[in-house]
Formats: C-alpha cells, sequence, structure tokens
C-alpha cells in the first residue's frame, strides 16, 4: 500500500464535489473500492482522489482504501504553509530584481503607441526621476495645485531653475497655493521670482487636492497618504477632468502681489473683491455671473457670504452697505 504521506502536493488541496461523492461512497462500502466495482466513467474522479491521497491503491486485490482525512490534512497543510514561506521571501526579493528595470521605465520616454493610461510609480526617488522627465518633456504650460501652506525651502532654487527653462522653450506655470504659503516668506520670494518669468501663482481659501499636469496630456495625483506613491494619469478624458477643475479653482483663487516682499503680500481682486465691487456698481447676480465667467450658483455663494460679513438682511442693502465702504475706502486714499 502506498504511504499516503508521500504523495505530492496537488495542482488544488481541495476536492471537488464529485470527488467528495465518490470518497464518502468508498468510507460508506466499509473504506474499500474495489476496481471492479468503480463506476463506468469515474477513472477521473478516482484518480482526482488518488492526487489528493485520500484513496490509496492495495496492489495485492486490486482495490482501492480510504485515507484518514485528518493525515491527508496535515500533510498537505504543512506543505502549504512551507510553499507559503518560499513565495513570500520571493516576494520580498522582487523590488531589488526589478528596481533597474523599473528605474529604466520610468525615466526613458516612450513611444506614443506604447502609452499606458495610469503608471503607478513606488518610492519618492522614482517619483522624483518620473516627475524630472515630465519636466524636461514639458513645453507649453505646467497646472500645479499644491495645497500645504509653505513650500520645502531646500527645493525651492530648483524649481525655479526649471520654470526658467520651461519659460525658454516658451511654455509657462500657473499655479495654486493655500493662504499660508503667501505669509512664508521663502515662498513669497519664490512666487515673485517666478512671477518674472511669466509665471502666476495665486492662493486658495478652501480645501483643493494636490495635482500636476503637464502640458495637458499627463496628471500627476498622490496615490498614498504620505505621497510615497504616486499616479502618471495619460487618459485623454481623465486628464481633461482634473485640468477643468484645476480652472474652476484658478478662477476662484485670489491673485497676490508677491512682488511687495514676503512681509505682507497684499491679495489683489479675489473673487469676492470682486462680486461685491460689481454688486456696488449695481450689476445683477446673472450679469456678475457673466462678467467673472463662474456659475450663477457660485456667485450665489459668494453673495451669501458677503451678506453675512455685512450683515445685510437684503440684497438692495447689501449694495449700499459695499458701496458706503467703497466711498470711505477711497476718501482714506492720500
Amino acid at each position: 500500500m502506498t504511504d499516503p504521506s508521500t504523495c505530492p502536493l496537488p495542482d488544488s488541496p481541495l476536492p471537488d464535489d464529485a470527488a467528495r461523492a465518490l470518497y464518502l461512497a468508498v468510507v460508506g462500502n466499509g473504506g474499500i473500492l474495489r476496481a471492479a466495482d468503480l463506476p463506468p466513467g469515474d477513472e477521473p474522479v478516482l484518480e482526482r482522489l488518488l492526487d489528493l491521497g485520500l484513496v490509496v491503491p492495495r496492489v495485492e486485490d486490486a482495490a482501492y482504501a480510504a485515507v484518514n482525512p485528518r493525515v491527508v490534512i496535515g500533510r498537505i497543510g504543512s506543505e502549504l504553509r512551507s510553499t507559503g514561506g518560499e513565495l513570500l521571501a520571493r516576494a520580498d526579493e522582487m523590488p531589488e530584481q526589478f528596481a533597474e528595470l523599473a528605474q529604466a521605465f520610468d525615466v526613458t520616454p516612450r513611444h506614443p503607441e506604447c502609452s499606458v493610461e495610469v503608471t503607478y510609480v513606488h518610492g519618492f526617488e522614482q517619483i522624483r526621476l518620473r516627475l524630472a522627465q515630465l519636466d524636461a518633456e514639458c513645453s507649453q504650460e505646467m497646472l500645479a495645485a499644491q495645497p500645504g501652506g509653505a513650500r520645502p525651502v531646500e527645493g525651492l532654487p530648483d524649481a525655479l531653475d526649471r520654470m526658467r527653462r520651461l519659460a525658454e522653450r516658451g511654455g509657462t506655470v500657473r499655479g495654486i497655493y493655500e493662504p499660508a504659503a503667501a505669509a512664508d516668506p521663502a515662498t513669497a520670494a519664490f512666487a515673485a521670482a517666478a512671477a518674472e518669468v511669466g509665471c502666476r501663482y495665486r492662493v486658495l481659501g478652501e480645501p483643493f487636492r494636490r495635482v500636476l499636469i503637464y502640458d495637458r496630456k499627463v496628471a500627476v495625483i498622490p496615490a498614498a497618504s504620505d505621497n510615497s506613491r504616486a499616479a502618471f494619469v495619460e487618459d485623454p478624458v481623465v486628464v481633461d477632468f482634473m485640468a477643468d477643475a484645476f480652472e474652476r479653482d484658478w478662477q476662484r483663487a485670489a491673485r497676490v502681489r508677491w512682488a511687495r516682499g514676503p512681509e505682507a503680500p497684499e491679495p489683489a481682486d479675489s473673487l469676492p473683491d470682486q462680486v461685491g465691487r460689481f454688486l456696488a456698481q449695481g450689476l445683477t447676480q446673472r450679469a456678475i455671473a457673466t462678467r467673472l465667467g463662474l456659475s450663477e450658483r457660485t456667485v450665489a455663494g459668494h453673495i451669501a457670504r458677503l451678506r453675512e460679513l455685512y450683515d445685510a438682511e437684503t440684497l438692495f442693502q447689501l449694495g449700499w452697505q459695499l458701496r458706503s465702504a467703497a466711498d470711505a475706502a477711497r476718501r482714506r486714499v492720500p
């Protein structure tokens, strides 16, 4: 009789319905199945039980004996755990084995016919390499929404150098920061220097998502909360959607006179200011929306906040108070 503990590990360690039924029939027959009693067509099912080790052949009488399933469970479980450990070790080795290939893929421009719609890049260094490639390839415009306040000082000189090179190629940059960035001397000085080569930055006092868009062809977004994984999106429809979202944020963002210096960068003509000025001039909500290229719903939101700020019960009262405030400001100017 064959030792069931020496049976090789089957492709699948679980019996199917047919194998279960035949095994139960063997057990019901006292644990013995004679070859002559095997139902026609069940030869593959018997082979399955033999592979699993649930039955073993008895050469002396051309029969098959059932094996205790607990023996099979112990053997297959032990082999699976051993195989699983080997697979885990191989998985741990894969990043190192593929590192050179991954780096070559990230830094080498690919033929347009071979481009993929979304590529995930892991690790800060690999992400920097891929971004450096996109910086070098960008020729028209980069859109950058960068929440988080002040930018890291150590990266500002290199960023400014990249902008100068892009400007030399005829391109430019538009970026959105949080208001806290305007209060940071290094970031404000960087934005002022960038403005000298035609790049523009605004601040947006509401939540927005981080995204970089290169020539409206590739968008880069975080794919991990700590920014250690990034998604590089090349699907034209998705990139256009992200670019449209950036444009909406750009329209709501406030312009800043960065050149005044980092001590007190002065916001100029923010959307609420523009809405208030047009209201003071007597324009309707629809007319203001048309002038600013916004939806009436967006304008209505700004008006609601202005009414709360000025404690105005009606739109007429708000317009009157805004005109009074504007007249008072003009009288204070020397």
